[in-house]
């Protein structure tokens, strides 16, 4: 489909807009002004015949009708009586030419008896005439007559004023148009090219001031879309810095062991195990890259079955007790009886407790608790640890992706935690309670 530039619709628009509505009042315009002289002439003439009708069928000498001129057609009265052949009988008032002009024009068949009014031009103007039948004379007429050359002149300069004021008025449409067309060219112009920047990779945030509010509404939105995205870039470049030095490490603990086994300078029972907990290290890290890819693409807590959060937190204790088995501890549970039902997918879920409770097993001395509730609306489960606690300093950035603290890993699994259980409607913080402890609240299932 072909293209057209702003301006062009506009003056096209503006123009149209504004040529139809002057012919619309041009046209209104005439038709009032003809259907107002019709009217007035034909009262006029009317007014002549029936005088002249009633003064001949009485006998009387002289004719009384009005000789003052109309209001509105500006002209005398006047009326001649002639033969139905076109012959002049008599001039009853008026111009003597105009009367055998007016018996002329009968006699060609350019005049005919009843009916409306006829307009005849002459050299030396124009006239209205109507013909009725005479009451003395029989196959005689009345020809009532008024010049009406004022009338028809004033008409005809109305309408050159009017066709001056429409093409003065169309003039002015298309400098107003230009101008206003330029003037919301520019400012799309500019975002147009602010738009093709951020496309470009050019993400820094820009002070656009526009006259319009809707332009300069536009633009802060561009702007903080331009600033978020920047965010977004810095975030992903630092994670894939991270992701890049933390998949580093293992791996050279995974080659180093491997070489030392070729070598033969190290074990290669001691080497296998370094190997195998190094590969475990790694698929953690892809699998929680993966599930923070997925993440995007979560279509929210309505598209998920209703699951059991009791039964959520004892899963995850079952897959983790060895560990914490082998570091001495054990688990304290605070489960009420009425079930504790929420919409997540249960993978999901269990990768949100499942992360805070591995945390929870890195850092505890003796006992971990797992407290879970269904009140109202809500359904809050709180994990905590015996172990020293979240060190102040730590505590804003402990969710913060790769976010080392004392004795951390990766850092990459509280991360997960929480933008998951917001993903989902919930919230998780973090708090010190004789320990570390986190709190995460979600909606409440309830059928």
């Amino acid at each position: 489909m072909k293209k057209r530039r702003l301006k062009t619709r506009l003056l096209i628009t503006l123009v149209g807009v504004t040529c139809a509505a002057l012919v619309i009042v041009a046209l209104a315009f005439n038709l009032s002004v003809r259907g107002y002289v019709n009217a007035r002439v034909n009262s006029q003439l009317d007014s002549i015949s029936s005088s002249v009708f009633d003064d001949r069928k009485d006998g009387r000498g002289s004719w009384t009708f009005d000789d003052r001129p109309d209001k509105a057609t500006g002209a005398r009265g006047s009326a001649l009586v002639l033969s139905s052949e076109g012959e002049l009988i008599v001039v009853l008032r008026g111009d003597e030419d105009t009367a055998r002009f007016i018996a002329e024009s009968y006699g060609s068949g350019k005049l005919t008896a009843g009916g409306k009014y006829t307009t005849l031009k002459t050299d030396d103007g124009v006239y209205a005439v109507a013909l009725s039948e005479d009451p003395v004379l029989k196959n005689a007429y009345i020809a009532s007559f008024i010049d009406i050359t004022a009338i028809k002149g004033l008409a005809s300069r109305m309408n050159i004023i009017l066709t001056a004021v429409i093409i003065a008025a169309i003039m002015l449409c298309v400098i107003l148009s230009r101008v206003l067309a330029r003037s919301l060219a520019k400012p799309v112009q500019s975002l147009s090219d602010y738009a093709h920047d951020i496309g470009e990779g050019d993400l820094e945030p820009r002070e656009m001031d526009f006259k319009e509010e809707e332009f300069s509404g536009l633009a802060d939105s561009m702007s903080r879309m331009a600033a978020a995205l920047k965010e977004s870039r810095s975030r992903q470049e630092v994670f894939f810095q991270n992701v890049s030095h933390e998949l580093r490490t293992p791996l050279t603990s995974i080659r180093g062991s491997a070489e030392g086994i070729v070598c033969g300078v190290m074990e290669p029972k001691t080497a296998g195990q370094t190997i195998i907990r190094e590969s475990d290290r790694l698929t953690s890290m892809v699998e929680d890259i993966l599930f923070i890819s997925r993440m995007e693409r979560i279509g929210g807590a309505e598209n998920a079955e209703p699951i059991d959060i009791r039964d959520v937190l004892s899963l995850c204790v079952s897959e983790q007790r060895a560990e914490a088995e082998r570091k001495g501890l054990s688990f304290d549970f605070d489960f009420e009886e009425e079930p504790a039902q929420v919409r997540i997918p249960e993978k999901d879920a269990e990768r949100i407790f499942g992360n805070v409770i591995s945390n929870a097993i890195r850092y505890a001395k003796s006992t971990i608790g797992l407290y879970c509730r269904a009140s109202g609306e809500s359904v809050t489960v709180r994990i905590r640890d015996d172990g020293p606690g979240v060190p102040e300093n730590d505590l804003p950035h402990i969710f913060e992706r790769f976010y080392k603290g004392e004795g951390g890993k990766h850092g990459i699994g509280l991360s997960i935690a929480k933008e998951a259980a917001e993903a989902y409607g919930g919230e998780l913080t973090c708090g010190n309670d004789g320990g570390a402890a986190f709190t995460a609240v979600f909606p409440r299932y309830q059928q």
